[in-house]
């Protein structure tokens, strides 16, 4: 929660130094406190029936999306497509999770199939990435159950998140081999990687607060058509680094830093803590690549994931053994 601090003061700070609009980092900020809150509770009371709850309203959410953003279909922002599969590798995460909190074997099966029905819901919406990363979840989880330490586990997918992280700051620096940069940007488009790279371009001139929340559209485009309809980079580590300088960048990794940390110690079961790392770093990767945080129903989400799988179950007298 000190992160949460950390991250809302510092865009305060950097707004007022730029005249910047804050109001976007603090919802982000409010609702992943808020969502996290509600799942440590939720997820004390009932570990089985708070995340079920969740998966579905996840999966529900991912379904009415398309209705619920603003504009027609043909100006859908670029981040849509990453805040849709994000809910759905959430509502993964939460079904999974929910399975291997509950001892009835009928049940965890029943959430089980719940997962795989989250899984095509993202091929029959469209969304080849919510499909995948939804079905790498689940894997996970699956395999989950044969693992007796998670911090290794836990590491791996900090190395694969900063890989991520790593790949698209290399692609917008215009550093990777030709032949990559070619495969990666045709398959993220042209324009999201100029995108990229006008936030990184401002990032290098603004180290120290950046240009202020909010402002990347005023600032970012050498041409008004390499400016999304948003006015944002689509994607959360760039957009940080522009807006709020190094240390805002740095917060952002600390946070998921953070979150793993906690998954580690937490008291709930090696399967929970490591499915919920699986969905947690899908996120991040989505966050990386996409707009997948401007939707506080994916920030709300996130938090609620977090708070289950670090939840203490009061039905008992002691934690689960934490293998």
């Amino acid at each position: 929660m000190l992160l949460l601090g950390a991250c809302a003061g510092w865009s305060l700070i950097t707004a007022a130094a730029h005249d910047g609009r804050p109001e976007g980092v603090l919802l982000a900020v409010l609702a992943v406190a808020a969502g996290h809150a509600v799942g440590r509770v939720s997820g004390a009371l009932l570990p089985v029936a708070a995340p079920s709850a969740g998966a579905v309203a996840g999966l529900t959410l991912a379904v009415a999306l398309p209705a619920l953003s603003t504009g027609p279909r043909y100006a859908v922002p670029l981040g849509h497509a990453g805040g849709t599969a994000a809910l759905l590798a959430l509502a993964t995460g939460a079904a999974c999770c929910a399975a291997w909190a509950t001892s009835v074997p009928e049940l965890r099966l029943v959430l089980r199939l719940l997962a795989v029905g989250i899984v095509l819901a993202g091929a029959v919406l469209g969304s080849a990435a919510g499909c995948v990363s939804s079905a790498a979840v689940l894997l996970c989880s699956l395999t989950a159950g044969s693992v007796s330490r998670r911090g290794a586990c836990l590491l791996g997918l900090a190395v694969a998140a900063a890989l991520v992280a790593g790949t698209a700051w290399a692609l917008a620096a215009d550093v990777l081999p030709g032949g990559l940069a070619r495969v990666l940007e045709g398959r993220l488009s042209a324009h999201r990687v100029a995108l990229w790279q006008d936030a990184l371009h401002l990032a290098g001139r603004n180290r120290g607060l950046g240009v202020g929340p909010g402002r990347f559209g005023e600032l970012g485009g050498s041409a008004p058509q390499t400016l999304s309809a948003d006015g944002k980079p689509h994607s959360a580590l760039l957009q940080l680094a522009a807006e709020q300088g190094v240390v805002g960048a740095l917060l952002c990794v600390a946070a998921y830093c953070w979150v793993l940390h906690a998954l580690w110690r937490s008291p709930r079961a090696t399967p929970v803590a490591l499915t919920a790392g699986a969905a947690l770093t899908a996120l991040a990767v989505f966050a990386t690549v996409s707009n997948a945080f401007s939707f506080t129903a994916v920030t709300v989400g996130a938090g609620l994931l977090a708070g289950w799988a670090t939840a203490r179950p009061w039905a008992r007298d002691g934690a689960e053994p934490r293998p």
